[in-house]
């Protein structure tokens, strides 16, 4: 994704907000990271604007901020170079070679001499390979963040002295200078897939933008390229040359998108993903922004998956032996369906037994019930009476298990569903105050131990509750979703008035959900509005996957928590119901509860 197009728009930005300014500041906080703080012109805006500069192998990064990060108290020589020739200086343009992912910052500052000379920082924005580099005027370089010597490439050295250039090992064309005329021969010519021949054939041509580019054309990506017709070929190549007119334009349209229902980013662009259109996309003003925030929230789920894998591991242990324990507890409970049998051959016994033959191992007796005939086992050396009492004993002790165990399995699936809750909880989690809930659950359960007697009430003071999901439906409706079982309570019994509306999945784990009815009585809310919160509770229920799933739906008055159920356990009498499809693309997120 972070592909020659996204360093476009972000050169685009920069030189429309940078040049002309002034550099205030430079610190590298971090070995391969810098925060340079540029003074632009009044009428780009004035203030102070941070250009944060990365160059790490596994995330390459560039955009502008007004955060910042603490330096350390001895900056490194790199850092101490670039005061000494960049900072004061004036940034005179912002470039990018081609549609590379390498921006050149063009900086004139005045030397010790007092001459007026240019410095050239070039950023490379290329995976493993990223660097951040000064050159002089000539494109000898003065240093770099990273050095490379011979002995790490043989292709070109990046030290102090040696000459700057780009290295073309992959000898890939410049798109923007493409006219149309190869495309056709690099497409008709190749058994790759078209969307592999175009990311391999141009410069700065990410996979996802291929894909994009078949997609406008209408042309499938499962195909090979040499399959393709002329009438194909000519249409991928007129989306391609529109493309890259769009980035001539600088007609930039930066978006993250979102998979229905998921708070994580899926995916963004600096065009349009017209491929992405079932998704939900949230535009932004610039890549700037795009990359900040994008970036910070797949860390925050990337974090929060991190310190939610000891809970998932637990609760997933404890749910494989409770749903193991089940299955013999329903074994066992089946075999004592057996039980009206032997009192059966009990009473025909004692009705009978007067013409039991003694020493018999079997006999054959008319039941009574239905007029038929029951063949009973017997003991030969007990006697007819001794055989009854024999199954009246086994009968009673059937009766007894069948009890026990009815009483047990209510207890284990009740722990089970209480569990599966858990599980979903912790993939609904967004914050560390959703985990510290859900631990506090299982600790009040007795899954997991406290660590000491004042945990608690400490990681309350720590970390902020976590609050219900917050949606508004199409017409306008308030629609809360709690994310887990302590969230469920507190949006029921708490958050949520008599007369609001109550959504939970029928005989399934699941999120409560509650539609805000106001002053409005059950029959004036629009059906689209019903609609869409089933939707919602079925989204966020064990059901999600299922074509339709039967929701439960009752003003919250009529919703109870029995006293000592464990949370999120309520019950209820009388209800409506309503087939819904798990689905909430048609509500629009409007964040975490904050009440």
């Amino acid at each position: 994704m972070f592909d020659g197009i996204t360093i476009a728009a972000l050169c685009s930005e920069f030189r429309k907000i940078l040049t002309g300014g002034r550099i205030a500041r430079i610190a590298q906080t971090e070995s391969d990271e810098l925060f340079i703080t540029v003074r632009p012109l009044p009428e780009k805006g004035g203030g102070q604007i941070r250009l944060f500069l990365c160059a790490d192998p596994s995330l390459p990064l560039c955009y502008l901020t007004q955060e910042n990060k603490p330096s350390p108290a001895v900056a490194p020589a790199f850092c101490m170079l670039l005061r000494k020739h960049l900072q004061g200086g004036r940034i005179i343009d912002v470039s990018q070679p081609g549609l590379e992912r390498i921006l050149f910052f063009d900086i004139e500052h005045y030397n010790e001499m007092g001459d007026l000379c240019v410095h050239r920082l070039c950023v490379e924005l290329m995976g493993k390979h990223s660097n951040i580099i000064l050159t002089e005027q000539g494109g000898v370089i003065t240093d770099s963040i990273k050095r490379i010597s011979s002995m790490v490439s043989s292709v070109r050295e990046v030290l102090p002295g040696r000459e700057y250039f780009i290295p073309q090992t992959q000898n890939k064309k410049d798109p923007l200078a493409e006219d149309g005329e190869e495309i056709d021969a690099l497409l008709s010519g190749s058994d790759l897939a078209p969307a592999r021949v175009l990311a391999q054939s141009y410069q700065g041509i990410s996979s996802q933008m291929a894909e994009e580019i078949l997609h406008r054309a209408g042309v499938s990506h499962l195909r090979s390229a040499s399959a393709l017709s002329s009438d194909e070929r000519l249409r991928i190549r007129d989306r391609f040359l529109s493309v890259m007119q769009s980035v001539k334009d600088e007609a930039f349209a930066p978006a993250v998108y979102y998979a229905a229902g998921d708070r994580s980013p899926y995916a963004y662009g600096a065009l349009s993903l017209t491929m992405l259109s079932d998704m939900v996309s949230r535009p932004f003003p610039d890549m700037s922004s795009l990359l900040q925030t994008y970036y910070e929230e797949k860390s925050i789920q990337t974090r929060i998956r991190q310190k939610s894998a000891d809970l998932r591991k637990i609760v997933q242990t404890i749910l494989e032996r409770d749903v193991h324990k089940y299955d013999l507890q329903r074994k066992q409970l089946s075999d004592t369906e057996k039980k009206d049998k032997f009192r059966l051959y009990g009473e025909l016994l004692n009705a009978y037994g007067y013409s039991v033959p003694e020493g018999a191992s079997s006999v054959e007796l008319d039941n009574y019930y239905d007029g038929g005939k029951v063949k009973i086992p017997l003991d030969p050396t007990l006697s007819a009476s001794q055989n009854a009492v024999r199954y009246f004993d086994r009968y009673a002790k059937m009766k007894r298990t069948q009890e026990a165990l009815g009483e047990l399995m209510r207890g284990v699936k009740a722990q089970i569903d209480q569990l599966q809750g858990i599980r979903m909880a912790l993939d609904m989690a967004t914050t560390e105050g959703d985990l510290q809930q859900i631990r506090e659950e299982l600790q009040e359960g007795g899954f997991i131990r406290r660590r000491n007697p004042g945990a608690k009430e400490k990681g309350k003071s720590r970390t902020p509750a976590g609050k219900p999901l917050h949606y508004i439906s199409s017409d306008g409706y308030d629609i809360y979703v709690g994310k887990n079982n302590t969230q469920n309570d507190q949006l029921t019994f708490h958050m949520a008035r008599g007369t609001d509306i109550w959504f939970h999945a029928n005989d399934m784990p699941g999120s409560h959900v509650i539609l805000k009815a106001g002053q409005q009585k059950m029959d004036d809310i629009p059906d689209r509005a019903f609609e869409e919160a089933a939707g919602a509770a079925a989204y966020y229920s064990a059901g999600k996957e299922q074509e339709k799933v039967e929701i439960d739906y009752l003003y919250r008055r009529d919703v109870k928590k029995p006293s000592g159920a464990a949370p999120g356990f309520v019950v209820y009498y009388t209800n409506f119901s309503i087939l819904a499809k798990p689905d909430i693309s048609a509500l629009k997120a409007a964040g975490e509860e904050n009440d």
